[in-house]
């Protein structure tokens, strides 16, 4: 009796302990919603990642048989575009097995599709399968000879280059039956000829043929001058009697033109000895004495007080005919302001310049646009916005917005693109930058994003010098920023990058000087801060003075900087006191070439200095003088013009106007020369004088021709251009 007794107990013992195990067996893997009996799956739905048509994508199932004994299943049929990889289990022993299935879309949709497996206990289950065929994405605009397509392996565009002889558009008017040579359009230069021998055929490279009057024909430098025959071309012939000839031009003894020969004579009264400037009449024999009259000071004939406007405008451009522009930061550009007819434009915009005999303007009407307007009526010729050109680009980017333009060629322009890193917020010190090159019709020949490690601190690296030498090489002078908002001041050290006229990377430097704005000539680089002179070819030291180059303007021969102690800056400091030589370095070493000192009492009034030309009589050559404002003993401000060939002075001029400071912009017209003052903010900053409301004054000067030199103005001369001129 008492043996069943504990038998029985046993027995107890071992069924509780089944229906325990049991019990923990149902909470360790409780059924699926839907099933019955012991199959099951690890989920109800099996959602494939989007897939592109053609593509594929994999994902995994579990069928679980919950029960000890093993399953005989039968299943529907798997629906394309989903199919097996492993087959659906027939038979499922105790436990899991692995199922994997493909989704392969043949076109864009949404697809769901659902199997159903049935259990040889009575058990169903059921597996509803998704996914998304999702388009295929448009790559941005291949550049000219290459096409762009969408890998869809690697989800990135990818650019293939076009065979060699695949015709292409070179975007230049001035080339034709171009091809792709080496992933670049080339083509014949067109030629253009009117058959007339005084004019000189060129192409414009929007407008196609073009003739325009050809520069004097030469004389023999005595008493023969050269002339043009339409059929016959350049020719001599005698100068007019009285024209000095050597170096005797006294009123007691001269050496003159005489019947073209140069002879020495004793000059009659009346004779002209001196000849005129801008403000002062020729000169003419009294007996022994050269008399001339009094110098007039010159008056303004046009001027155009923004602040009287109200509107925030500090910079100026002047066209080869003479129309002035005005923009501003953001402001309304005035365009032809000093015609008859101003236009105001209706869009905001940023800086201004001047391509290919029409206005180029950035940021005109949205951020990371650039317009090509025509000058009278700002109608578009073309506007190019990067963000959709590279959606790519965007994508990367919260904000895209232009910072810098420069002319590389008359096919080529710079467009220097800033942002701010997508994820970041507009207070972000981080910067990324983006280098476009564009034809003349506005279409990308590249495109590419800058990296260095000094543009990877987040303290706003700015490029603040950009320009482009002959052969249209690109060289841009990179630092961190030393304050926060326009303008910016820049820090050191300066990273100086180098690219070809494609946009292709050519060097790179860091230098410890601060950036600043960059002039170049005859290989060359002279960056605003620096007294060395770099070397276009790697960057590496040529030659140096011993002074910054500052606003530095340069003959094929001379280089002139401007005077330590002049500035452009609101309020007008710097130590002016201090300013009265310039001085002439001659090309390429560098050596002293001339000084030129002010008068007593004389001081240089800015750092600002342009070239012109101006006539050095009747029969002879232009002289090429450098141009800058001076303040006289008197407080009067003067205009002064030195010869850069040997630093003699050409005239000097008083100017009839009341100073607001220092002369901030000049620039100078066919027969007259445009200035600016009254800017409140940096103007050796960038965006120079931001946001101030400045004043602009046209005085005339019939005679003044601005020069074709190589470097007329560290802004690029009229019209902006930072483009080494090709003159010699």
């Amino acid at each position: 009796m008492a043996r069943a007794t504990r038998a029985g107990v046993g027995r107890a013992v071992i069924l509780l302990a089944l229906v325990l195990g049991a019990g923990i067996a149902c909470r360790d893997e409780p059924p699926l919603k839907g099933a019955v009996g012991r199959l099951r799956l690890s989920g109800p739905r099996l959602e494939f990642p989007a897939a592109y048509p053609g593509t594929t994508r994999e994902a995994e199932v579990r069928v679980v048989n919950a029960g000890r004994a093993p399953l005989d299943v039968t299943w529907t049929e798997v629906a394309p575009p989903f199919a097996l990889v492993d087959a659906l289990p027939t038979r499922v022993a105790s436990g899991e097995v692995p199922v994997r299935l493909r989704f392969a879309p043949t076109a864009v949709g949404t697809y769901t599709s659902t199997v159903t497996g049935t259990s040889s206990d009575g058990g169903k289950v059921e597996l509803v399968l998704a996914g998304e065929g999702k388009p295929i994405p448009d790559c941005f605009t291949p550049v000219t000879c290459s096409t762009a397509t969408f890998d869809v392996a690697t989800e990135q565009c990818v650019e293939t280059v076009l065979p060699d002889g695949t015709p292409c558009d070179p975007g230049n008017a001035c080339l034709t039956d171009a091809t792709c040579q080496a992933g670049r359009c080339k083509g014949r230069e067109r030629a253009c000829d009117d058959g007339n021998l005084c004019t000189t055929d060129v192409c414009h490279a929007l407008d196609g043929c073009q003739s325009v009057p050809a520069p004097p024909c030469p004389g023999d430098g005595k008493c023969q001058v050269g002339t043009c025959d339409p059929q016959k071309g350049c020719g001599l012939a005698p100068a007019p009697d009285g024209t000095f000839c050597g170096s005797e031009r006294g009123c007691d003894v001269a050496d003159l033109c005489v019947e073209g020969a140069c002879v020495r004579r004793n000059p009659p009264d009346g004779f002209v000895c001196a000849t005129a400037s801008p403000c002062q009449g020729e000169g003419r024999c009294e007996g022994s004495v050269c008399e001339r009259p009094a110098a007039v000071p010159l008056e303004p004939d046009w001027q155009y007080d923004s602040r009287f406007e109200g509107q925030d405008l500090h910079d100026l451009l002047v066209s080869p005919r003479g129309e002035v522009t005005l923009s501003g930061f953001y402001g309304f550009p005035v365009l032809d302001a000093a015609g008859e007819g101003p236009v105001r434009s209706n869009q905001t915009g940023r800086r201004c310049m001047l391509w290919n005999d029409r206005l180029l303007c950035m940021d005109l009407p949205e951020d990371g646009t650039v317009s090509l307007m025509e000058r009278s009526t700002g109608a578009p010729r073309w506007t190019f916005t990067l963000g959709r050109e590279r959606p790519d680009f965007a994508q990367k980017t919260l904000t895209l917005f232009l910072a810098r333009l420069a002319v590389m060629a008359p096919d080529r322009l710079a467009a220097l693109f800033e942002a701010y890193p997508a994820g970041q917020n507009r207070d972000t010190l981080c910067r990324m930058y983006f280098l476009v090159v564009l034809d003349a019709f506005g279409r990308m020949v590249s495109a590419q994003e800058l990296t260095d490690p000094l543009l990877s601190e987040c303290n706003h690296p700015h490029p603040f010098g950009l320009a482009s030498d002959t052969r249209g090489n690109l060289y841009v002078s990179f630092a961190r920023t030393m304050n926060v908002g326009a303008p910016l001041a820049s820090g050191s050290p300066t990273l100086m990058m180098a690219f070809s006229p494609d946009g292709v990377p050519r060097w790179r430097t860091t230098r410890d000087f601060r950036s600043g704005e960059l002039a170049v000539v005859n290989g060359l680089l002279m960056p605003e801060y620096g007294a060395q002179a770099l070397s276009t070819e790697d960057g590496s030291p040529v030659a140096s003075i011993a002074q910054a180059f500052g606003r530095v303007v340069a003959t094929r021969e001379v280089a002139v900087p401007s005077t330590p102690g002049t500035t452009v800056n609101g309020g007008g400091g710097g130590s002016l006191q201090q300013a009265t030589q310039l001085q002439g370095f001659g090309l390429p070493g560098l050596e002293p070439a001339w000084t030129y000192s002010l008068r007593d009492g004389q001081n240089l009034f800015t750092k600002e200095l342009r070239l012109g030309t101006w006539p050095a009589g009747t029969g002879r050559p232009r002289d090429t003088v450098v141009l800058s404002t001076a303040m006289g003993a008197d407080a009067q401000p003067m205009l002064v013009a030195v010869r850069v060939k040997d630093g003699s002075e050409a005239f000097q001029c008083p100017l009839s106007y009341s100073p607001r400071g220092v002369t901030q912009l000049m620039e100078l017209a066919p027969d007259a020369m445009v200035m600016m003052d009254g800017a409140t903010t940096c103007g050796e900053c960038d965006p120079p004088f931001a946001n101030s409301r400045a004043r602009f004054l046209r005085f005339p000067m019939p005679g003044l021709l601005p020069a074709s030199e190589p470097w007329p103005g560290t802004f690029g001369g009229p019209g902006h251009g930072h483009h080494e001129n090709s003159a010699h």
